[in-house]
């Protein structure tokens, strides 16, 4: 088995490190997002988790509401807040930052549900940047559910669909991230930067 040494070295040919910007992984759930963050993560890049799913675990441990079968809008204000929270956090870091979802996957989550979308989201969508979004589509081969995960495939696949729409909604061009192992897909996210001014 290849050390994480070697695996490294292989990811980082033909790519420019000494980028900076904020780099988006968005997609349906299940479809790989949070595993490639944690390999970026092991090779030094820094990077935000999900907050929908870290709301989820915070709002089980205290019996709250802020549930997405719960109450959906309650659950839509705390990402929001924890996704500018987190997006200011790395403002004044250098380097790339990945972002397991942003603040547009927000707006995509309104449009899903059916909640209100609100001049204040519209305006952070808006105000907020970001410099380039890999879109992970859905899998049915890795798909599973858990504690936090409740949809079903369909649901991953509707979600998808939402936030490329709300991306392509504020001008956003999206890559799409092919179906392939974990380290091949990391080098191809970077490859792909290597090639962009940001």
């Amino acid at each position: 088995m290849r050390s994480k040494l070697q695996l490294f070295e292989k990811i980082k040919t033909g790519v420019h490190p000494t980028m900076t910007g904020y780099i988006v992984l968005t997609g349906g759930p299940g479809s790989g997002k949070s595993t490639v963050l944690e390999a970026l993560r092991q090779f030094g890049y820094k990077c935000s988790e999900e907050k929908g799913r870290e709301i989820i675990q915070q709002e089980l441990k205290r019996s709250g509401h802020a549930l997405p079968w719960q109450d959906k809008l309650a659950f839509r204000d705390k990402m929001l807040n924890a996704e500018l929270r987190a997006y200011k956090s790395f403002q004044h870091r250098a380097g790339l930052t990945f972002f397991d979802r942003g603040l547009i996957d927000i707006y995509g989550y309104s449009l899903l549900e059916g909640i209100e979308i609100t001049d204040a989201l519209l305006a952070c969508c808006s105000s907020h940047r970001y410099h380039s979004v890999f879109i992970f589509p859905p899998w049915r081969g890795i798909y599973t559910n858990d504690a936090e995960r409740k949809q079903d495939f369909a649901e991953a696949q509707r979600t998808y669909e939402s936030m490329q729409k709300a991306y392509h909604h504020f001008g956003y061009t999206l890559t799409q991230v092919p179906f392939s192992p974990v380290a091949e897909r990391v080098q191809f996210i970077l490859r792909k930067l290597g090639k962009k001014q940001l």
